[in-house]
């Protein structure tokens, strides 16, 4: 369901209400679906962050505006796990955990080709165009170059697909799409980045499966896994190659 489906606060709680991975005071951490926008764009499609102030909103009994910090972003057809920060503090720390890359992601990716290993580290520099939407991956020294790095695994293979588990070591734009890529590996359904079809439903195969990180406020440690979309291809990786 698209988020700007929902009409009501009360519909939209009972929706949230599934997706929610984890919530206490400080934090709020979503499933996003492959075709929702974390925060708004020309589109004027109403974005996650505003359908989790709508769900703070009813639940809570909150008057007034609700605050909500968006800690990081995924793009509109990737699905996975997003974190919000429920106060302005709980965000502070947050972002400070990201920038000094102490949150540890973990994605998951299905590609049409076999990889030319079953693992690797991939280090490319990668340089954003703005206007197109799109990184490409170039030469250290071109301008506006950015040092982009992951590693892959292969953990499991269909008839026609295989599964990637990727921990994220940088966070650049499109940053594994590009890679991959790279590596003649492009994501099922990722048109931009050179897979010949697209999906149905407009989105890709690359899904945000496990945040690990110690709790900003409470000093504990959060695992939170992300179950994948609702289709075909999908839930044969689920049921078969789920590793937690």
């Amino acid at each position: 369901m698209k988020g700007n489906n929902i009409k009501t606060p009360g519909s939209t709680t009972r929706l949230l209400e599934e997706n929610i991975l984890f919530e206490d005071n400080h934090l709020i951490i979503i499933n996003k679906l492959p075709s929702q926008i974390v925060q708004g764009d020309k589109t004027g499609d109403k974005p996650l962050a505003d359908l989790v102030k709508d769900y703070i909103k009813v639940k809570y009994k909150k008057s007034g505006d609700v605050f909500l910090g968006v800690a990081h972003r995924l793009d509109r057809p990737v699905s996975g796990a997003v974190i919000f920060a429920r106060t302005s503090k709980s965000l502070t720390r947050i972002n400070a955990l990201i920038k000094n890359r102490e949150i540890h992601k973990t994605y998951w990716a299905v590609v049409k080709n076999k990889p030319p290993k079953d693992s690797d580290t991939l280090i490319n520099f990668l340089r954003r165009d703005e206007a197109r939407n799109k990184s490409f991956i170039t030469g250290e020294n071109t301008k506006n170059a950015q040092q982009a790095s992951l590693s892959y695994t292969l953990i499991g293979s269909s008839d026609n697909y295989y599964l990637l588990e990727i921990d994220l070591q940088t966070g650049r734009h499109h940053q594994i799409r590009a890679q991959l890529s790279g590596i003649g590996c492009p994501i099922k359904g990722d048109l931009k980045y050179g897979y010949p079809r697209s999906n149905t439903d407009g989105s890709i195969h690359l899904h945000a499966r496990k945040l690990h990180f110690i709790h900003p406020v409470t000093l504990n440690p959060v695992t939170i896994v992300a179950s994948t979309p609702n289709d075909p291809v999908w839930n044969f990786f689920e049921h078969n190659f789920t590793e937690f």
